[in-house]
């Protein structure tokens, strides 16, 4: 029996794709000459996108903190176009807040959308890239997801949720040839600020805020979500792509300086560290 025929073009499933990183995410992928299934619970850019590059793109709407949707969605995307090359899992929410000021709902949303729809899609896309012996996840995390900050407590927990979770699945997918990759963008002019969500304030942070806006003005730096469209293009058409890739100099920097601190740290308390530890005979 012959061998099945190579595809022509490389198949991706993009979420959030209606906009910012991921729309540019589909319009590199399309660039690039490959097929795209591309997911969003609001699907006119999407349809635009299709109407323009015919027989390439299959718009879907999902949500993915809906489990069987999000099931639903892979085994229609498959059923469309055969297989799955690279998946993009790049829907997520922004929700600013201190800690104490979160509602339990509140809480539930931001890692409802960040982690559990995460979760979701990468459950759902196992089977297929198991069977096919290929295939690239790529997880979309933060630069959130180095360190936890003032105001983003809840956004960095579902990204550090995340990024655990898809080291766990990386380990699990290498057994049968895929590949899963981490992204950890700094900031990009998105829609992500202008639709997140906030907290209502206490006014015992209103001085941290203040000091915050000050930090973030005189601070921030934001690109063009190309220039990361190019960096995913890099990452997928790599042999050994990395575990984690960072995305932008400004968060290149920071995690450099985050991990020598904690290095620091450790080691200072070392003798710390070695004393809890010394082994006994187990409990009879």
């Amino acid at each position: 029996m012959p061998a099945p025929a190579k595809p022509t073009s490389r198949v991706w499933f993009i979420t959030g794709a209606s906009r910012g990183l991921g729309r540019a995410f589909a319009r590199a992928a399309l660039t690039a000459g490959d097929r795209i299934v591309v997911a969003a619970r609001t699907t006119t850019a999407l349809h635009e996108l299709a109407s323009t590059h015919p027989g390439q793109v299959l718009p879907l709407t999902l949500d993915v903190t809906d489990r069987d949707a999000v099931f639903a969605a892979v085994a229609e995307a498959v059923g469309h176009f055969g297989r799955l090359d690279i998946v993009v899992n790049n829907a997520g929410m922004l929700s600013m807040g201190m800690v104490e000021e979160f509602t339990e709902a509140e809480a539930r949303a931001q890692l409802d959308v960040n982690f559990f729809g995460a979760l979701w899609v990468s459950q759902a896309v196992m089977p297929v890239l198991r069977e096919q012996g290929s295939g690239h996840l790529v997880q979309v995390s933060s630069i959130a997801a180095l360190g936890g900050f003032p105001s983003t407590g809840l956004y960095s927990a579902s990204k550090f949720a995340l990024e655990g979770l898809s080291e766990a699945i990386a380990a699990e997918a290498a057994a049968f040839g895929a590949k899963v990759s981490i992204l950890q963008p700094g900031g990009y002019w998105t829609d992500l600020y202008t639709a997140m969500r906030s907290t209502s304030p206490l006014e015992a942070y209103a001085p941290l805020r203040e000091k915050l806006a000050e930090q973030f003005a005189e601070g921030s730096v934001d690109s063009d979500p190309q220039l990361a469209a190019t960096a995913l293009l890099t990452l997928v058409d790599s042999d050994e792509p990395p575990l984690r890739l960072l995305l932008g100099s400004m968060v290149y920097d920071l995690a450099f300086d985050i991990a020598r601190t904690r290095m620091d740290t450790w080691a200072a308390w070392e003798h710390v560290s070695r004393a809890a530890e010394h082994a006994i005979n187990g409990p009879v």
